[in-house]
């Protein structure tokens, strides 16, 4: 469907040659509400002061440079050739949430062990803290107008997205075509996590649970919302890069939730309390 609609500006603010990007302050914004919700839960269930704020000292940085590296490793025919800044001109956006999560997860299993810590316990309170900082995040993409889908038919504008607010659907006017914003489809996706995932703690699962459960939620949203993008990466042919790590995340995730029970290394509950 066409459209005719100017796009947002991609920069907040520009002080002489330092220039401030909305994707930068959007992503940066997501980081600290997960911090203050993963700070808050930590300091209920008692855990050491300032536990959270030491790791993500050292997760934050690691997870952008792993979800950048991801991202350039799986497109580097795009920046073959071209200038030498460009695979680290972050701000331009093209960042891998996968690869963002494994540098987490393999930074909070070092820091667990160097803190002598539960990482399953810290990875159960930062669940909430990741989908939530997902959310928030992927407005970054709706500011560059990236991680869209593909053109919008008139009939689907007319029966559904003609809904949505109109700032959404004008930053999705791209060279005159409607596009799907599959960001948005993603952000809403993940605050329903977050709904879940904070219910699930007055349940009082097992420990670990929590963690597996954002997992297996995040990965089916990603499955079907990967399928719309116009932008994928992939890894041969068709196969899209994020699709094929989506089922794995989903079958390990179940395969250790039910693993965990019957070898009896999820004796703990959420709260620190022991199960039979």
């Amino acid at each position: 469907m066409s459209c005719n609609q100017p796009a947002l500006d991609r920069v907040m603010i520009e002080l002489g040659p330092f220039t401030v990007y909305w994707y930068g302050v959007i992503i940066a914004t997501g980081a600290f509400l997960g911090l203050l919700l993963a700070t808050r839960e930590s300091n209920r269930l008692g855990l050491k002061k300032d536990l959270f704020v030491d790791l993500i000292v050292f997760a934050v940085p690691i997870a952008i440079i792993s979800a950048r590296l991801y991202y350039v490793i799986f497109e580097w025919e795009r920046y073959v050739g071209g200038p030498w800044w460009k695979p680290f001109a972050i701000w331009e956006g093209g960042i891998a949430i996968h690869g963002a999560l494994i540098g987490s997860v393999i930074t909070a299993i070092v820091f667990a062990r160097a803190k002598k810590e539960s990482f399953w316990q810290i990875a159960d309170i930062a669940a909430p803290s990741i989908i939530l900082g997902q959310a928030v995040g992927r407005w970054g993409n709706f500011m560059n107008q990236e991680a869209h889908g593909g053109a919008v038919s008139e009939a689907t504008y007319n029966n559904y997205l003609q809904y949505l607010p109109d700032f959404i659907m004008n930053q999705m006017c791209i060279d005159g075509t409607y596009y799907h914003p599959t960001f948005f489809y993603e952000s809403v996706w993940n605050l329903i996590g977050l709904v879940i995932l904070l219910v699930l703690r007055k349940v009082n699962p097992r420990r670990g649970e929590i963690f597996l459960s954002y997992v297996i939620w995040y990965s089916i949203g990603r499955y079907f919302i990967e399928g719309m993008r116009t932008d994928s990466l992939y890894i041969i042919g068709e196969l899209r890069t994020a699709q094929v790590i989506s089922i794995v995340l989903v079958v390990l995730g179940i395969a250790l939730m039910i693993y965990r029970r019957y070898s009896g290394q999820a004796k703990m509950s959420y709260n620190g309390k022991k199960r039979r």
